[in-house]
Order: C-alpha cells, then sequence, then structure tokens
C-alpha cells in the first residue's frame, strides 16, 4: 500500500536534504555546534548524575515482536583462568550477544527508509546484509553531547502514565515546554516522558510492547521548526502503536530518521529524570547519549546520563 498524500506533504515540509550538504551523513546532529556544547554544560549546578538506561539482561524488553530482535545473551568465556600456568594471575573474560536496538538505544538514520530512500536521498539498496549501511552507519555519530530537555508529557496532564492509545500530539509538546519552563531551542535533544515505561518496570513486558502511546504524526514539524538535534522517549515503538492512521505504519520513523535525518531513541528510562526535574523545579540538563561505534550500524545500545 503506497504512502498516503498526507505523509507526503509532511515530508516535504520536514526535508532536510542538502542542508547540510550532498555528502552529510549526520544530518541533525549538525545543530550541535560547539557553542550549543558550551551553553548546555552551564546547565550543570549540582552535579546531581540521573542514568537513563535499562539494563542489558537476557529478560529485558524484547517480546518477539520484531523479528530478530533479541534480549542480550551473556556467556561467560574465561571464568578465573590462569592462562599463563598455575598460580599466575587469573583472568575471567565474557561475551555477548544482542540486537543493537535491544534495549535503551538510538535508531540510526539508516534503520528505515521509504520509497527506495535512506537520509539525504541515496538509495535504500546502499543497506546490504553484508556490510550493514555504507553511508549514516551509526558510527558517523561520533558524539551526542548537548542540552537535553525532559518534555514531561504526563505530569503535564496531571497523569502517573498515558492511556495506551495517547498520540502525542504538538499540543502535548507545547504544553509540556510550559511546565519545563525552557523553551526547546537549536541542538536541544528533546526527551518525551509518556510514563509507558513503568509497564516494563513492573514487569508488564507485552502490555509495555502494545498497545502503546506514542509520537503522532504530527509532531516531525514541531521538531523541525525548532531544529531539535535528536529525540528519544520512554517507548518500545518510539510512536503511537498501533498507527494512528489505519494501515500507516512507522511514519514518524521515516519522517525523522529518512526526512529530516534526526536519530531518535527508544526504551530510555525517564522515571528517576521526572522526578528530579519536579524536584528541582528545572527541566533542562546536559546530557551525554555517547553511541557505540559499531561500523555499518542501523542503531546502537546508549547508556545516557543527565547531568543536573
Amino acid at each position: 500500500m503506497p504512502l498516503p498524500p498526507e505523509f507526503h506533504d509532511i515530508a516535504h515540509r520536514v526535508n532536510n536534504w542538502g542542508r547540510w550538504g550532498e555528502a552529510d551523513e549526520t544530518g541533525t546532529l549538525n545543530l550541535i555546534t560547539d557553542s550549543v556544547v558550551q551553553a548546555a554544560a552551564a546547565t550543570v549546578r549540582s552535579g546531581r548524575r540521573v542514568p537513563l538506561a535499562l539494563p542489558l539482561q537476557q529478560d529485558g524488553v524484547q517480546t518477539g515482536l520484531i523479528p530478530g530482535r533479541v534480549n542480550p545473551l551473556h556467556t561467560m568465556v574465561a571464568v578465573n583462568l590462569e592462562m599463563f600456568g598455575p598460580g599466575t594471575v587469573a583472568t575471567s573474560d565474557d561475551t555477548v550477544t544482542m540486537a543493537l536496538q535491544a534495549a535503551t538505544h538510538w535508531d540510526g538514520l539508516t534503520h528505515v527508509s521509504h520509497s527506495g530512500k535512506i537520509y539525504n536521498g541515496r538509495p535504500a539498496s546502499t543497506v546490504t546484509a553484508h556490510a550493514g549501511s555504507a553511508f549514516s552507519g551509526i558510527e558517523t555519530a561520533r558524539h551526542i553531547v548537548s542540552r537535553g530537555v525532559l518534555l514531561d508529557v504526563a505530569r503535564a496532564h496531571g497523569r502517573e502514565r498515558l492511556d495506551d492509545n495517547h498520540a502525542v500530539t504538538p499540543d502535548d509538546l507545547d504544553a509540556a515546554e510550559e511546565l519545563a519552563g525552557t523553551a526547546v531551542r537549536s541542538g536541544d535533544i528533546v526527551l518525551i516522558r509518556t510514563g509507558q515505561i513503568q509497564r516494563y518496570l513492573a514487569g508488564d513486558k507485552q502490555g509495555y510492547a502494545f498497545p502503546s502511546p506514542g509520537l503522532s504524526i504530527r509532531c516531525p514539524e514541531w521538531f523541525h521548526t525548532r531544529d531539535v538535534a535528536a529525540v528519544a522517549n520512554d517507548t518500545l515503538t518510539f510512536e503511537i502503536f498501533p498507527p494512528e492512521i489505519e494501515n500507516l505504519w512507522l511514519p514518524v520513523h521515516a519522517l525523522d530518521l529518512v526526512e529530516m535525518g534526526m536519530l531518535q531513541g527508544q526504551n530510555w528510562n525517564l522515571e528517576e529524570l521526572s522526578e528530579v526535574c519536579a524536584a528541582e523545579g528545572r527541566y533542562a540538563f546536559l546530557l551525554s547519549a555517547m553511541p557505540e561505534p559499531f561500523v555499518g550500524g542501523t542503531g546502537t545500545p546508549v547508556a545516557p546520563v543527565a547531568l543536573l
């Protein structure tokens, strides 16, 4: 089924192809300039650090809904091994097999394609089974440090968690921005809290995955207008699931990643951050969310930290 005219209309309005040159591979991360980072560092006052990643474990968020996306399988390959002979220093080593988007992660720009294209108009065929992404692999996102802004949509609604069928709209983002008391500005990384991850933390993996609140197809224009550098939230699917428009699957992914060239993150645990921001009365902070540089990767696990 072809993508509807409504999708293409929005895509035209948010498209960033060529904005940073035909050779560009990093999209809106270009908005995180040295001056943006310098200003972000000034938000650190108390030095309080809030981790935002879920533990990497075999009983993780993945349920089999997404084929091949497996939770981490941790295996010991050496346990107190005296490698250089009896009585010498012993070592223990381990290995892990996992999907790069298994838990808290960034989606790379090549994670989705539409109409045969990826970001900056390159052919989707440049993503191959052997080498992964020839362009815009996650290793090109070399550093992701900027001002983070928590848009606590659930708290702005006076709720612990949004309803399963809640599509987060630009009006919701405006309300959360007002609650935050700071305007989202160019180069910011926006974190959107729905409260949905509470289901996973309470042991309900299936309920966390589906159905789920998430972003509306109308949100990418809000991000584009404000020149947001990246977006993450606390759900498995990022956008509302099932979709708000029947049979239009993952349109927000396509608008963010393909059209805008904007990384998006999922499965971020924003619960503690929500409490800290509310207690301190400030929702802006220095955010470190460094990607693991898997060459050709379409995504990466990340262990983000908010520094207040």
